[in-house]
């Protein structure tokens, strides 16, 4: 018998595991017209995403947005679709196979893990319910934005929260808010910036690229800018960069107020009039390669700086599913499992005896 949620009636004795879930943003089904605007309905109308008076968004999205941008954003994914489908998916479910592999080296068979997209399929909720059926007793949850923003990390909150809400047995639960400075993941930054120098060049300026939010967010108290700086900053300091050879900008601004500068777009068209002829561009703010990494940076923004008098514009890729990703990703949920794996060790060794006494007690076989 299943209850609300997807909940298996509670059994004496069933094992005790630890569940990862990792969660990124979330895809389309495809590069139709049709799934592209059910996507961005889902997702613009997340008021974590979009802040403004709910009626009034609702005429905008509804009446403007939702009648003109699904043909355009579609026909962009269709410039980076793949055999498998959606990049992103494709690269997530691939990082979640190989953090999967190396977590259940280190921690047998006292580990279960599940991938999720906040918009879309898999979902939170289907996610969730997959780390319950494997028994998953403590949870620990992944989203995979490295820096903190209301509009990502906290969205990814909400659903697990919703979800839990119909849950008759809430498990113990931890949450990464993020993991910006994370020392591992620095290394790997850097690490992928070195290797791309190596079989490249190198450019004149390495530019770090992330994802825009409105300024009015930063002012209510969103760290989201100052993550993406220290991340920057510390990248620049491993690979001894000096302080004219990199920068930060932010990408893919919507509508007409002010998003947290300086634009991406605008910078690189700058950069030729400034001298600067070649120039690297990284995007450490996305865990996979997506849209706005392989269409509007690769594409778009590539040929924007060529036209603009640029000579040479090198886009170093994601981490995705590279080793020291995975180990980066691997390393920063081991601090969080450690002390659980080990609790669970120990009541899989009692479980038996647990389950009998259970049934002699009058439980449910």
């Amino acid at each position: 018998m299943l209850e609300r949620g997807g909940q298996p009636a509670y059994r004496h004795g069933s094992p005790s595991r630890v569940g990862v879930l990792l969660v990124n943003l979330g895809t389309p089904r495809s590069a139709s017209t049709g799934d592209v605007r059910r996507y961005l309905k889902e997702f613009l109308w997340d008021p974590r995403v979009v802040e403004m008076t709910r009626p009034l968004w609702w005429v905008i999205l509804n009446g403007v947005i939702l009648n003109l941008r699904p043909r355009r954003t579609a026909a962009a994914y269709r410039k980076v679709w793949t055999d498998q489908g959606s990049p992103l998916l494709a690269i997530s479910k691939r990082q979640a196979l190989a953090v999967a592999e190396k977590l259940e080296r280190r921690f047998d068979e006292h580990v279960a893990l599940a991938l999720a997209m906040r918009y879309g399929e898999p979902s939170v909720a289907a996610g969730l319910q997959e780390l319950h059926a494997a028994h998953a007793e403590r949870i620990l949850v992944l989203p995979l934005y490295p820096q903190y923003s209301a509009t990502t990390t906290a969205a990814v909150f909400d659903a697990v929260a919703d979800e839990f809400r119909h849950w008759r047995w809430l498990p113990d639960f931890q949450f990464i808010t993020s993991y910006h400075d994370f020392d591992a993941y620095i290394e790997a930054l850097a690490d992928s910036v070195s290797a791309h120098w190596q079989q490249n060049g190198r450019g004149q300026r390495l530019l770090f690229s992330f994802h825009g939010i409105p300024t009015r967010y930063i002012e209510h108290g969103d760290p989201y800018a100052c993550h993406c700086r220290k991340t920057a900053r510390l990248v620049a300091t491993r690979l001894q960069l000096d302080d004219d050879a990199w920068s930060v900008c932010f990408q893919s601004r919507f509508g007409r107020e002010e998003w947290l500068k300086p634009y991406t777009d605008v910078t690189l068209v700058e950069l030729p009039q400034q001298g600067v002829r070649h120039v690297d561009v990284i995007c450490p703010g996305f865990a996979a390669d997506c849209l706005e990494t392989l269409e509007e940076m690769d594409i778009q923004n590539r040929q924007l700086y060529l036209d603009a008098g640029g000579d040479k514009f090198q886009y170093i890729p994601c981490l995705n599913d590279s080793a020291v990703h995975i180990d980066a990703l691997s390393a920063l949920l081991a601090t969080r499992i450690d002390g659980w794996a080990d609790s669970a060790r120990g009541m899989t060794a009692a479980t038996e005896q647990q389950r009998v006494r259970a049934i002699a007690q009058g439980a449910p076989r």
